[in-house]
């Protein structure tokens, strides 16, 4: 269970970050669940810079 956990968590960095790491991706027993971190840290870099942009919108329409 924690090698899931770590393999998650270093997917959802990567994700973050946009980068991926193929051998961890094709891991055989963890690779899920680092695919799964790469998607979910993806999804929160995306809404992160999504936030930013509708602010940056509405700081210039004031």
């Amino acid at each position: 269970m924690e090698e899931a956990l770590a393999a998650y968590h270093a997917g959802h960095t990567d994700g973050s970050a946009g980068v991926r790491d193929g051998m961890r991706a094709n891991d055989p027993e963890t690779g899920t669940d680092y695919r799964v971190g790469v998607v979910d840290g993806s999804v929160v870099a995306f809404q992160s810079e999504l936030i930013a942009e509708v602010r940056r919108l509405l700081d210039e329409t004031r």
